[in-house]
């Protein structure tokens, strides 16, 4: 038989499933895709917390258990986001331990509406790191400038960290720069950096989703061919660059001092890699995102897509970044602007969270009510 799955982890790639539930996690589903599968980490977002307490009966004991309390929604959705949380971190401990703590990683988002406060994020990354109290979680921090300085800080504390909506090149950078600043701070506040984790989410599915859509409106001009030419390979190449970003940082006098002194790298994970389009493979964010040293966190369809349909050939990020930069600068020449592209995808990216989460509060407070007749 062939394990496409374990050939993608033996190219250097680590498989994370996009998504958490308690029923995964009571059934065994989890396990199974650990087991099978060769998942070694789960990240979630308020959507998926959404479904999952809408979708199933797992919750209902609790539920009623925090409706007798009169609890409010914002307390009810952190009891059982970290209960959750805290119970995949224990079934992903033994691969924690394997991997020296590089995998075996859960992660829980702070609050989307506080994406633009720094202050309130620490403080909030602080109180979901102690209430979980689990050494394999990272905390998902958004990636805005306001983000940033908190990335900084919740690092220093000795909290791992899961960069989440990165979208452009520019500001992947910044994010680095702020994991090394973390990175150094905690070294100077005495934490053990052989435990401190963090990955840098690079999302890739939705920058085709928007530059598909600006090269759409070329149909029918004298610069159709030339925009169909260009149809998903924007987030390829976005991706792709900044690996080469992570390659020239991460080889820096800077980073080999903190390397010596015990710190490990924050690896580039590629989020969003689920296609939106169907007209392209199912597979095309995963077949062409392999090298060494990333995450590739995927829903299960995708996973279950790679299982059967990917051909791992070796790797398929390094070696052109040439031809990268020129999928760029041909959007560009076009008039389709990477800086517009970039920050509508950030704008639109704090958004739908922020919505996500109101959907998470109104979903827990029907079941709260329901609980209460």
């Amino acid at each position: 038989m062939n394990d496409r799955l374990k050939a993608l982890v033996d190219a250097g790639v680590s498989i994370w499933l996009d998504d958490l539930s308690r029923q995964r996690l009571t059934s065994g589903t989890l396990a199974t895709l650990i087991h099978d599968s060769h998942v070694s980490g789960v990240t979630t977002n308020p959507t998926i917390f959404a479904k999952a307490i809408a979708d199933a009966d797992a919750y209902a004991e609790q539920v009623s258990r925090l409706a007798a309390e009169g609890v409010s929604t914002d307390e009810a959705i952190r009891v059982i986001t970290t209960d959750d949380v805290r119970d995949a971190a224990d079934l992903f401990k033994p691969v924690y331990d394997d991997t020296d703590t590089v995998d075996g990683r859960v992660s829980i988002e702070v609050e989307p509406g506080l994406a633009r406060d720094t202050e309130k994020t620490i403080a909030q990354a602080k109180e979901l790191w102690e209430t979980v109290g689990r050494d394999n979680v990272f905390v998902k921090i958004p990636a805005t400038k306001e983000g940033l300085p908190a990335i900084t800080e919740t690092l220093a504390a000795g909290i791992s960290v899961n960069v989440t909506l990165i979208f452009s090149l520019d500001r992947y950078k910044a994010v680095v720069d702020a994991f090394l600043s973390g990175v150094e701070k905690a070294i100077e506040n005495g934490h053990d950096v052989t435990k401190l984790g963090s990955v840098a989410s690079f999302f890739v599915s939705r920058v085709d989703t928007e530059v598909d859509k600006r090269l759409d409106a070329f149909i029918g001009t004298a610069s159709e061919d030339a925009a169909k030419a260009l149809k998903g390979k924007a987030a390829i190449a976005n991706a792709r660059l900044a690996f080469e970003a992570y390659e020239e940082i991460f080889s820096s006098d800077r980073w080999r001092e903190l390397e010596t002194a015990g710190a490990r790298p924050q690896r580039p994970l590629w989020a969003s890699t689920g296609v939106k389009d169907p007209a392209y493979p199912p597979t095309l964010y995963v077949d062409n995102l392999v090298t060494r040293g990333v995450v590739n966190t995927m829903p299960e369809a995708t996973i279950k897509a790679a299982a059967e349909q990917s051909e791992i050939t070796g790797d398929t990020v390094r070696g052109d970044y040439e031809a990268d930069r020129k999928v760029i600068a041909d959007l560009e020449r076009l008039g389709i602007s990477y800086d517009e592209v970039v920050q509508v995808l950030e704008d639109e990216g704090v958004a739908k969270f922020d919505a996500s989460w109101s959907e998470l509060q109104d979903t827990v407070t029907a079941a709260l009510k329901g609980a209460a007749k």
